[in-house]
Parts: C-alpha cells; structure tokens; sequence
C-alpha cells in the first residue's frame, strides 16, 4: 500500500461558459483501499466529480491528484488505462465476444496471447461467470451478466483504482441485489480503491467504507454508514428522511442469495 491518499480533490470546481458550476470547491482524500460512495440526487455532481478523476473532464478551478501525482500532469492514455471504469449497461463492445471484451486493456497494453487467455479465464471466474460464454456476444447475455463483464473488464490489468458510475442501477432488483453483495466481497478480497456514484440510499449503505453525500454540486457530509444513519446534517437529515425506517433497517443487511 502507498503512503498518502489515493485520490485527492484539492478546492476542485468545473463548469462550462455561462452556465452554473456543477462542482464547486470540492476538497476530499481517498485513502488506498477504501469503497468511497458518491450519493446524490440527480444533478448533485456525482458524475462529474468522477469524470474528474480519469480526466474525462479536467478543472477548471483547483486539481485532482491521483497517485500524489496532478492528473494534468498524466499522459492521459496511461492515466486511464490505470483506472478500471464500470458504467450502467457494462459499455461492453457488441461485436466483441465476451472474452475479447474483458482481454481489451491487455492487449492493448501488448500482454502476450497466453497471458491474456489465463488472466481472462481468472477474472470469469472471480466475478462469477461461466466459461460456456467465453465465445458469445454481449446480446446473448443477461443484464447481470453483462455487468460482471464489464466488472471483469475493468480489474483485466489490475488497476489499482476502479471508478464506478452507477454500475447496477438499470438491473432488476433481485440481480441488483445479487450483484452488489458479490461486489462488496470482491473489494474485501481485492481492497481495491473505489470510488462508487450512486442515488441509492440503501446501496450506499451497504457498499460503502465512506458515504460522501453531494447537493448542488458541493460535498455537504461524509460518513461512515452507521454515523450517516445518526448524524444530524441537515443536508443527510433531509437524504435520510426520504427513506422509511424499515427500509433503513433492510439496507444494512445483506440480500439474500438468489439466481441471476
């Protein structure tokens, strides 16, 4: 483990021309290892604070640091390639089979053919998948099939920093339950840094070493999950109340098992 943070915001905002911020003053540390969660509303810059930091956008006030090093100071292509990046719908290529789509980065980054196959054949198997879909395409699969791919996909080079945009929002809610519980033992095995958008206050809860919550583009709390249930923010007060106090009891425990 590195010393230092991970990540680290330093008074970061973005906007475009004539148009209000949509980050403003952000500061916040991720430490090596930590599941940090973004929660917020729609449009509280969750999104583009994690755009952010694969310099899918870059400041324009303040800097990102990834690595203790400022991202503007990255070679882009070699920033990216460093940080596994999972989107709602996988973002799976559809004329890739699905081996080819989890092996991309490494080849890319010229692993040999040998190489490839074993550290695809490994990552099927961490995430959960069988070996009979190697060959097939991304529409042959399930939607919580495609999501492991594109889980998969993103650890193929090992990068030490996974960022994750709302990865299972658009799954039925039994396979989004399914999925998150394998996620959240796969960070314990693999303690990985990630860094977690989410609106949902029940995954937030279970998934997170740290809820950082957002509103109107700025950081208004950041908690742990038992202290996010008991602290008295305004800002996490209002978050909170929108959830029954039987739903809050649920979220903290984990989902049943089922079939996906």
């Amino acid at each position: 483990m590195q010393n230092g943070p991970a990540i680290e915001f330093r008074d970061v905002s973005f906007g475009l021309p004539g148009s209000p911020e949509m980050v403003h003053d952000l500061s916040l540390a991720i430490p090596w290892g930590e599941m940090l969660l973004l929660l917020g509303r729609s449009g509280s810059g969750k999104t583009t604070s994690l755009k952010l930091i694969n310099r899918l956008l870059t400041p324009t006030r303040g800097e990102v640091h990834v690595e203790k090093r400022v991202t503007t100071e990255w070679d882009v292509i070699k920033l990216r390639r460093g940080i596994g990046y999972v989107i709602q719908e996988a973002g799976l290529f559809p004329h890739f089979s699905i081996e080819r789509n989890i092996g991309l980065v490494p080849t890319i980054e010229g692993w040999e053919a040998a190489k490839i196959q074993a550290r695809t054949k490994e990552l099927m198997e961490l995430v959960g998948l069988s070996k009979d879909i190697a060959k097939k395409y991304p529409r042959e699969l399930s939607g919580g099939q495609r999501q492991r791919v594109g889980v998969a996909r993103a650890l193929a080079a090992d990068p030490p920093i996974l960022l994750m945009d709302e990865p299972f929002a658009a799954l039925d809610p039994i396979t989004r339950a399914e999925l998150q519980r394998e996620f959240l033992e796969l960070h314990r095995r693999l303690r990985k840094t990630v860094v977690f958008v989410t609106h949902d206050f029940r995954e937030a809860l279970l998934l997170a070493d740290r809820i950082a919550l957002m509103d109107s583009g700025k950081l208004v709390a950041i908690h742990t999950p038992k202290d996010f249930l008991q602290s008295d923010n305004q800002f996490v007060r209002a978050y909170r109340e929108a959830f029954s106090n039987d739903f809050m009891l649920e979220a903290i425990k984990p989902p049943r098992k089922e079939v996906v």
